[in-house]
């Protein structure tokens, strides 16, 4: 067993990420992120000072619209939610 230099160690490169198996699942993943929130936080608003009953009609718009690609995504999944047992309903029970 080595100890080396104890006074003046030499340290070698970090810990790395690991790579990974599926580059195109990971670049998917990064787009669809990517297309649903190209917008950066707003962390100028957030202050854990205040309450929250000092919003202005601002501040919500400008979180609203932060948020607007999760919103739509989430509309988007309920919309599949309800239609597609829906559609599958009938197509199991009207059968021509």
């Amino acid at each position: 067993m080595e100890l080396g230099n104890i006074p003046q160690p030499t340290y070698g490169p970090g810990p790395e990420a690991p790579g990974s198996n599926m580059p195109g699942l990971v670049a998917m993943a990064h787009g669809f992120l990517q297309l649903v929130q190209p917008n950066p936080l707003p962390v100028e608003m957030i202050d854990f000072g205040q309450s929250q009953t000092e919003f202005n009609q601002e501040d919500i718009q400008e979180l609203l619209h932060y948020e607007l690609g999760f919103l739509v995504c989430a509309a988007i999944g309920v919309l599949f939610i309800i239609f597609v047992p829906l559609v599958g309903c009938c197509f199991c029970c009207c059968r021509c």
